[in-house]
Formats: structure tokens, C-alpha cells, sequence
């Protein structure tokens, strides 16, 4: 784990290594003065002069003030070095993901990822900043503090011997009970993230149905959850400060009353007032210094779970991964399906594809057609390579998708999905994302074949117009029409259309078709539809049942032999519950 996360050091390492330099040189200082100061006392008892208290006083000037900026220098580097490796984190974090396959995903809930990416990168900040500055500077002090007070006190300090190890076994068994409670914290973080998130996603539907005094309550209980075993975990961790005070306080009054003892009945010989005096200075250096290691402790107790989380991220491994001599040149677009099963899972007790053959020519429309749960979506995932095949193969251009590079196949396989995103933006910004050189000439053809172009000139700004996040702004047909002129931009071999065309009335979604064959025919096109009028003038029709294949043919040869084609044929002609029966875009 120490070592996963070491690596989003890199510039920032010199200032990582700085700030413990500079941190010694701050307490060898500071533990020096009470030295020099119970000197000075002892020369001030004897009656030295005015040079003597002069002398030992710009002594004293001088390393204060070069404690001070070895600290303040300290903090800087300190400050550069934690706040940088958070930036890395979260970095590293992204583009991860960004390289993780659907599968990859899939173990990962959205608001698990965001709050790893922000509340747990934050406490490991918090935690890398106090291991590189007080995590060194306490232990340092108490080690310096205890030999000082040894060499000035002698038996005096033998109270320390005590105290420090009984402090530490406290520490210790209060880490281990409030450890499970933070890592128990952090999991209802993400429930409480999933929670805001599902609410603002959802919000229309939740007006719509005047469901917020219940969105309400389930966040205040999931919130109210997490507060529960926050506070839990605090009064267990609260423990360290009272314990370490009392603790520190009673060798404090031993020190006073025991060497007050020792100086009157000695007379100063075995115990001086600047001994004295530096003893107590000491013990309460080594109360601070231990009053920061709790603090270090807490934070890092707190901040471990987080570290486990992001590391699960940052050694995550895509399961897709483009091979070495990756082929980089598509032949064309003919796909073929040879004996193909698929399972989303190694631990998933069915295949959701089975035994699937199917060669599809480049160039060849191919309409498929199913059942909800049919496999629909699934079946065209293979093609670009979304997810690998469980067993069998899928091949593009006469190549094995997985002899491919990835880039090269995902340029050339264009998929449009049904609830496909655009980002915020301008229309052109959103339609680069298919060919980011593409001229504004290419745009507006692409734009035109999708039938985009004569919503977009209505727009007072035209392609310049703005976006939203998510594509809020536009209708769902609008949207769909974006995403197709989006993927037509990249000159694909393959155009994969699923479900894309549900939102819009069915004489645009004809004018679509039509415009595919007339200035794309040699591109394979591949249309997923729940309405048969999407894909009846299909060269080839395929009718998805249960993960498997249960026709294929033309639309009339199908109507003739294939008891679910006619179905659904019959149920959409004669009463059908398309809403395209009413027309219109929704």
C-alpha cells in the first residue's frame, strides 16, 4: 500500500525529504535553549556579571530565531509536498479510471469513486503532511526531551520511564477499537454519496411525484447514520488528550515536589535551580510532543481506511488491455460471430449470450430485434471490444477483436446508445469528440445525414450554442440525432445504432436510414430497435430470445416463419403500444 501510494510523490520528493531535515535541525534547537537557560540560571545563582547574562542571552536570540525560520521553512516545503501529492492522487486516481473496462467499472459504485477521490484523498493529505512533519518532530522531541532530562535530572527522570510506556499502550488500545468504526464510516459515505447523487439525477421525477419530504427523510437517516458512528469513534479517540494530560501532569507535580526535595536537602548539590527549571521545561516538551502524536495517530487511524480505498483504485487493473503488435489496420467492416458465449461475471451462474454464430458482410444493414433481457445490447459490446467474449471469438475486418489496439477498433467501431451523454459545451465542442480535426463543413454533413441540422439552425447561436451538463438544454430526440452525427464524424467501418432512434418520430428516423444508405454504404450498420418500422428495411433482421439467436432473415421472410418477429409485429400494427403510433418527438 506504502509503496502504491509513494508513487504519486514524484516531484514534490525533494520537499518530502526537506521537511524532516529541516524539522531536526527546528527540535535539536528547541531542545537546546532549556540547556543553555539552566546554565545561565546556575551562572546568575553564583553572581556572574552582566557579559556573563549578555553572552548567554544573544546565544539564546540566535538559535530562537533560527528555530523559527527553520520552522516556517519547514511548513512551506511541508505544505508544498502534501498538497502536491493530493493532486497527484487524485490524477493518478482519474486516469486510472480511464482506463478501466466496463467490467472494471462495475466494481465500483460513481459516488464510491468521487468520494475517494475527495474525502479519502483528503485525509491521506492531512495524514502524509503530519507524517513528514509532526510525525517526526514529536517522536524527535520526546527522544531529545528524555536525554536532556536524563543528563540535567538524572533520577528525576526516571518518571518518564513510566509514563511514556503506559501512554503508548493506551494509544494502542484505542486505535484498535475505533480502526472497524472509521473503516464502517467511510463505506456509509459512499451510501450517503449514492444517496445526493440518485436525488439530483432523479430530481424531476421527484417533483414529479412530490416525493421530496421522503428523499428528505432518507437522507437525513443516512446522514444521521453516518454522524452516529462518527461520534462513536471521536469519544473513543477523544480518550488520548485527558489520558496524556493526566498522565504528564502527575510526572510533572512528581518533578516539582521530588526535586523541590532534592535541591533543599542537597542544598543544590545534587539538584541545581537551573536543572530544576530545565526538567520542567523538558516535561512539558514531551507533553506536547506527545499531545502531537496523538494527533498524528488519530489521523492516521482515520485515514488508513481511506488509503486502502484509494489504493483498491490505483492497482485496479483493466481487464482489457490492447495486445503486444497490436494490429492497427481495420480491412473493412464485416463482423463475425463464431460460437460466441458471454458472462458479465466469472462468479454468474448463466451465460448471457450462448452459442451465438452470425457473419455479418461489410456494408450490410443489419436490423436485430428482441425482448427486454434479450441480449440485445450485449451481443453489440463484443464488437468494439466493451467486454471480451467468455468463449468463442469476434471478429472485425477477418481479425480477432483482441489482436486489435484498442484505440483502432473503438475509432473505427462507432457505438450510439440509447442513452448516450453529451457534456458541456458548445454543439460543436460535443461533435468533436467524434473527429476532434473535423472542419466545420464535415460537421454540418454529418450533422445533416443525422437529420441534427435543422433543430440546430433554429438555435440563435446555431453550432456555437451552448450545452449543458448532460445535455439537459435539448430533447431527447435531440439528443440521440447529436450523438449519431457525433459518431458518423469519425468515418467509422462499423455504426452501431442501439436504441438510438427511440426518441424521435418515425419519418425522421426514416430519413436517418435513408440517408445511411445513400452516403455511408459502404460503413456496416447495425440497428438495435424495440419497433419493427426501424428495421424492416433491413437487409438482414436478427432476432435476439434469451441470450440467443432464434432467426435471422428479411423482414418478409421473418413475418412468414418466426412466431416472436410476428409478435411483435402484430402487437405494434394492429393496437400497438409504440408511441410512435401518436407520432411526434418526445
Amino acid at each position: 500500500m506504502i509503496k502504491t501510494l509513494a508513487r504519486s510523490i514524484r516531484e514534490y520528493k525533494k520537499n518530502a525529504i526537506l521537511t524532516p531535515i529541516l524539522v531536526i535541525v527546528e527540535v535539536v534547537l528547541e531542545c537546546i535553549i532549556p540547556f543553555v537557560i539552566a546554565n545561565l540560571v546556575n551562572e546568575m545563582q553564583a553572581g556572574c556579571g552582566m557579559d556573563t547574562i549578555l553572552h548567554y542571552g544573544i546565544q539564546l536570540l540566535v538559535m530562537a530565531v533560527l528555530s523559527l525560520v527553520f520552522g516556517v521553512a519547514a511548513g512551506n516545503t511541508c505544505a508544498t509536498a502534501s498538497t502536491g501529492f493530493a493532486r497527484n492522487l487524485r490524477k493518478d486516481m482519474f486516469y486510472r479510471i480511464q482506463d478501466y473496462s466496463f467490467e472494471n467499472i462495475d466494481k465500483f459504485s460513481v459516488s464510491s469513486l468521487v468520494t475517494r477521490m475527495t474525502t479519502d484523498v483528503i485525509n491521506v493529505q492531512m495524514s502524509f503532511m503530519m507524517i513528514i512533519r509532526i510525525a517526526i518532530r514529536g517522536p524527535l522531541t520526546m527522544i531529545f526531551s528524555f536525554v536532556m532530562g536524563f543528563v540535567m535530572g538524572g533520577r528525576l527522570a526516571m518518571i518518564f520511564l513510566v509514563t511514556i510506556p503506559l501512554l503508548g499502550f493506551g494509544l494502542f488500545l484505542v486505535i484498535r477499537k475505533a480502526t472497524p468504526i472509521f473503516r464502517r464510516v467511510f463505506r456509509k459515505y459512499d451510501a450517503l454519496n449514492d444517496s445526493v447523487q440518485e436525488n439530483v439525477q432523479a430530481m424531476r421525477v421527484v417533483k414529479s411525484y412530490v416525493r421530496e419530504d421522503y428523499e428528505k427523510k432518507k437522507f437525513a437517516n443516512a446522514a444521521e447514520d453516518v454522524c452516529r458512528d462518527f461520534t462513536k469513534a471521536e469519544r473513543i479517540m477523544a480518550i488520548n488528550s485527558p489520558m496524556m494530560q493526566f498522565c504528564v501532569y502527575a510526572g510533572m507535580a512528581f518533578v516539582l515536589s521530588f526535586g523541590s526535595y532534592m535541591v533543599i536537602t542537597s542544598q543544590g548539590a545534587e539538584v541545581a535551580v537551573g536543572q530544576m527549571s530545565a526538567i520542567l521545561t523538558y516535561s512539558f516538551q514531551i507533553l506536547m510532543s506527545l499531545m502531537m502524536l496523538s494527533m498524528v495517530f488519530v489521523m492516521i487511524t482515520m485515514s488508513l481506511e481511506s488509503a486502502e480505498r484509494i489504493v483498491e483504485v490505483l492497482s485496479e487493473k483493466s481487464s482489457l488491455t490492447s495486445p503486444e503488435n497490436a494490429v492497427t489496420q481495420i480491412k473493412d467492416g464485416s463482423i463475425d460471430f463464431d460460437d460466441v458465449s458471454f458472462k458479465y461475471s466469472e462468479k454468474a451462474e448463466r451465460m448471457a449470450l450462448e452459442g451465438v454464430n452470425l457473419h455479418i458482410k461489410s456494408g450490410e444493414v443489419i436490423g436485430i430485434l428482441g425482448g427486454t433481457g434479450s441480449s440485445k445490447t450485449t451481443l453489440v459490446q463484443l464488437i468494439p471490444r466493451l467486454y471480451d467474449v467468455t468463449e468463442g471469438s469476434v471478429k472485425v475486418g477477418g481479425v480477432d477483436v483482441r489482436k486489435y489496439d484498442l484505440e483502432a477498433l473503438r475509432n473505427n467501431v462507432a457505438m450510439v446508445l440509447q442513452k448516450n451523454v453529451l457534456f458541456s459545451g458548445t454543439i460543436k465542442d460535443n461533435l468533436r469528440w467524434g473527429n476532434a480535426q473535423a472542419t466545420d463543413e464535415e460537421i454540418v454533413h454529418a450533422c445533416k445525414l443525422a437529420q441534427a441540422d435543422e433543430f440546430i439552425q433554429l438555435f440563435p447561436d446555431k453550432y456555437d450554442t451552448w450545452i449543458e451538463q448532460g445535455g439537459a438544454n435539448v430533447s431527447g430526440g435531440q439528443k440521440q440525432r447529436l450523438c449519431i452525427a457525433r459518431a458518423l464524424l469519425k468515418n467509422p467501418k462499423v455504426l452501431i445504432l442501439d436504441d438510438s432512434t427511440s426518441a424521435v418520430d418515425t419519418r425522421t428516423d426514416s430519413l436517418i436510414r435513408q440517408a445511411f444508405r445513400e452516403f455511408i454504404p459502404q460503413t456496416t450498420k447495425i440497428i438495435i430497435a424495440q419497433r419493427v418500422a426501424s428495421v424492416q428495411d433491413a437487409d438482414r433482421i436478427i432476432v435476439m430470445d434469451g441470450g440467443r439467436i432464434s432467426a435471422i432473415g428479411t423482414h418478409e421472410e421473418l413475418l412468414k416463419a418466426n412466431a416472436i418477429y410476428q409478435e411483435v409485429y402484430n402487437s405494434q400494427t394492429q393496437g400497438g403500444g409504440d408511441f410512435d403510433k401518436q407520432g411526434g418527438e418526445q
